[in-house]
């Protein structure tokens, strides 16, 4: 009876591997094939060529209204500030537009690069704004809005007219006045392949070397004492955005040997906020905290902030977080929230009460 019992067990064994087998070759017994929707859903890249660029038009002037709403509070009202990301607009001359090569980037001097300087195709643009922008509410723009709002950039880069409509039509004109059309190079072989046109041969020649080995080098920066905290605190000047945080001026540079510092006494836990715990939910579901911290200014103050100076005005809070606004904490406009009013009134209620967490 045994032996059955096995024998049966085996069979059943493998015609379940044989269903797997049948639902993904490639990876037995792993998922499914995609569906064709759910690939579309995600196949929504533009290539230089415009292929993958979908049907649709955008003026200026609708671009306008769309960027002093969605994207002025962290690129400026011009496309000009650097308070958060590097500058979009400015760099580039009429000279420029003419020739397809950015002059300014061959100037050691220049203070800085701006994204109109360096991007040679439009299709750059338009596919890194439909995709990732605004940034705290990604994939939310229209295929409209995406090209007003390209429209838009390239007039203040003085490439198109105030009265210009960018649309799929007309996006291959636009591509030949890119000021940096020319700018990129494929002879590198940093993308072989002749679909690029870029060139067979490695872009190094070297020899491998496994003997008489130099040491390796060990490279550091340091300020001196005497400038450590000349500027003030560079780690509180650094951007939240990105790798670099920068070093903490105000304490001395650690030094070799150095003792380290007693561990602090072990205290209580504080009992858990649970009203804090599920604010802060919110405010990371509905990315409030890509432009505000609890306690820092990123874009806007740090919600700290906001309480000492809004204390138990909950209406107040509630209605800036639906309307946004302007002018009371600095000239980066916050946008209008969509979030439900229930979330809304709950973050206002959490900062009205001081923003603990």
């Amino acid at each position: 009876m045994s032996r059955f019992r096995d024998a049966v067990l085996t069979a059943a064994l493998l015609t379940l591997a044989g269903l797997a087998f049948a639902q993904s070759t490639l990876y037995p017994g792993v998922g499914r094939a995609a569906t064709p929707q759910e690939v579309a859903k995600w196949d929504i890249d533009v290539r230089p060529d415009f292929k993958g660029l979908p049907a649709g038009s955008g003026s200026v002037a609708k671009g306008q209204d769309v960027w002093e709403a969605k994207c002025a509070h962290c690129h400026g009202v011009f496309g000009e500030s650097n308070e958060v990301f590097s500058p979009l607009i400015g760099g580039t001359t009429a000279e420029d537009i003419k020739k397809g090569r950015v002059a300014n980037l061959q100037r050691s001097d220049y203070p800085g690069r701006t994204t109109l300087m360096k991007v040679p195709t439009v299709s750059t643009l338009w596919d890194y704004i439909n995709r990732a922008m605004p940034w705290t509410n990604p994939k939310t723009l229209s295929t409209e809005e995406v090209y007003a709002v390209t429209a838009f950039m390239l007039n203040m880069a003085n490439i198109v007219p105030d009265n210009y409509v960018l649309s799929d039509k007309n996006i291959a004109e636009v591509q030949a006045r890119m000021p940096n059309r020319t700018g990129m190079s494929t002879a590198h072989a940093m993308w072989p392949g002749n679909e690029l046109g870029g060139v067979q041969k490695p872009d190094t020649a070297n020899k491998i070397c496994m003997k008489d080995c130099t040491p390796e080098a060990k490279v550091a920066s340091f300020l001196p004492d005497f400038a450590r905290n000349a500027h003030g605190n560079l780690q509180e000047q650094n951007r939240i955005v990105g790798p670099q945080r920068g070093a903490d001026t105000t304490k001395p540079e650690p030094k070799a040997g150095m003792p380290v510092a007693a561990a602090a006494p072990v205290t209580a836990a504080k009992p858990e906020n649970n009203e804090a715990k599920a604010a802060i939910a919110l405010l990371n579901k509905h990315n409030c905290s890509a432009c505000h911290g609890i306690d820092k200014k990123i874009v806007g103050p740090g919600f700290n902030e906001i309480a000492k100076k809004q204390s138990g005005k909950n209406d107040y809070l509630l209605g800036k977080i639906k309307a946004g606004g302007v002018g009371v904490y600095g000239q980066i406009p916050m946008p209008p929230q969509s979030l439900p009013d229930a979330d809304a009134k709950k973050i206002a209620e959490w900062i009205s009460k001081g923003a603990s967490r």
